[in-house]
């Protein structure tokens, strides 16, 4: 998992990307696989997460991840297909998380100011509680926690925490600062 913040050309970065490498070719592998072919999809995804998909969480290709490793899954969870998951600073699953088609989970970014855009690397977890269900395409953003029972309707960016209980919707896209 990275730290809040890396540097982009130091050795912490050069890892990470070696990893994104081998987790990009296995994806691209899993992806091309028969949907019935449940021997190669868990060999793969074995790969993937550096250990065996529980067998009571389903996970429907495509899927993109850049580690796999930083995942963690309650039971009963499920993605369906086209699902990305860029878990470098973790992305944690609770119990009965449903997730729609194209939804996309980002832990990592830059920083705004232009001078160090390009110098660093910063992240922050995701973490869904308990029966969490994200509807199809949805974002959610570094640093974020969804409460339990929530729900996040499709099309939905998802920048700040979510309490227990609670629909959210809607872009989050507007200006915030000038420089």
């Amino acid at each position: 998992m990275i730290p809040h913040t890396i540097e982009i050309h130091g050795p912490e970065f050069r890892a990470m990307h070696e990893r994104v490498m081998e987790v990009t070719a296995l994806t691209s592998r899993l992806n091309t696989l028969p949907f019935d072919d449940e021997a190669g999809k868990a060999a793969l995804f074995a790969q993937i997460l550096g250990r065996p998909l529980p067998g009571d969480v389903t996970i429907y290709p495509p899927f993109f991840t850049d580690d796999g490793r930083n995942i963690t899954f309650g039971g009963r969870v499920f993605l369906n297909q086209n699902c990305t998951l860029l878990d470098n600073a973790g992305i944690t699953l609770g119990h009965r998380t449903m997730i729609g088609p194209g939804v996309t989970f980002i832990t990592s970014g830059h920083p705004v100011d232009p001078a160090d855009r390009k110098l660093y690397l910063t992240g922050a977890p995701i973490v869904l509680e308990e029966n969490v269900w994200v509807g199809a395409g949805a974002t959610i953003l570094p640093g974020v926690m969804i409460g339990q029972d929530s729900v996040i309707a499709a099309g939905a960016v998802v920048a700040d925490d979510v309490p227990p209980r609670t629909l959210v919707a809607g872009p989050k896209a507007g200006a915030v600062r000038t420089w």
